[in-house]
């Protein structure tokens, strides 16, 4: 019988580490390097052994971070209206956000009958890329009127919108209509979330409404389909 290749022998050891604790879901696996090291193999082989274990869904690579322990994707309740941050809140994970665009724009058709404004109205567009930890999980992009929110500012974009809309401004927030549909990303969406080009992604667009019944948001949010999974609870009618 054939000795087991060397890199499946890295492979079989990393995965003794995960199973044992010693690495944990979002911990940085050794670089490259070290593990040459450890195990005084060839880069190459180090390599193989990593692929191998990112082919199995046991590992993930982040572009210019490195390699880490994959984390249970993020449970998105549709029924439940929480905030990036809030849905996290309970993983106790670094999150943030990077805004890409914070631009005043005049409203035009289509973003007017979604926001209930005039064409000529004004209104916000920001996009912005969500992270946990190193790696982009989600793409928003979202439009709200200037008249609600004369203040808006990046630095709140960069951190919990709803935290301003409820605790800053006051408002209280009612509800979002939403529709999810899987679509093909856009080359944008492609870089921007560091996914594979004709892979599909989850995006939900969504209107959110205020407790007075004004439109507060329209947006449209894609999230990569490994990183997240959608559920609901469905009654049978008596």
């Amino acid at each position: 019988m054939s000795k087991k290749p060397m890199y499946r022998q890295i492979a079989d050891e990393l995965r003794e580490q995960i199973s044992r604790g010693d690495l944990k879901p979002g911990d940085a696996l050794p670089t490259e390097s070290a593990l040459q090291t450890t195990f005084q193999v060839s880069r190459v082989t180090v390599r193989q052994a990593l692929k191998l274990l990112t082919e199995l869904e046991i590992i993930e690579s982040i572009q210019g971070s490195g390699s880490y322990v994959k984390e249970e994707r993020v449970n998105y309740d549709i029924y439940q209206l929480t905030s990036f941050y809030e849905k996290l809140a309970d993983r106790h994970v670094d999150t943030h956000s990077e805004v890409k665009i914070f631009e005043v724009i005049p409203a035009g058709d289509m973003l007017a009958e979604q926001l209930q404004l005039a064409t000529t109205d004004k209104i916000w567009h920001v996009k912005r890329v969500r992270f946990i930890k190193q790696k982009a999980v989600a793409l928003e992009e979202t439009w709200m009127p200037l008249s609600l929110f004369p203040d808006l500012t990046w630095e709140v974009m960069e951190n919990s919108k709803y935290h301003f809309i409820e605790q800053i401004k006051k408002m209280v927030i009612d509800r979002s209509e939403q529709e999810l549909i899987p679509v093909i990303p856009d080359n944008e969406t492609v870089s921007m979330l560091d996914i594979t080009a004709g892979k599909p992604v989850l995006e939900k667009v969504s209107r959110g409404f205020l407790q007075d019944g004004r439109i507060f948001e329209y947006s449209r949010n894609t999230f990569k389909s490994d990183d997240y999974k959608f559920t609901l609870v469905a009654k049978r009618r008596h």
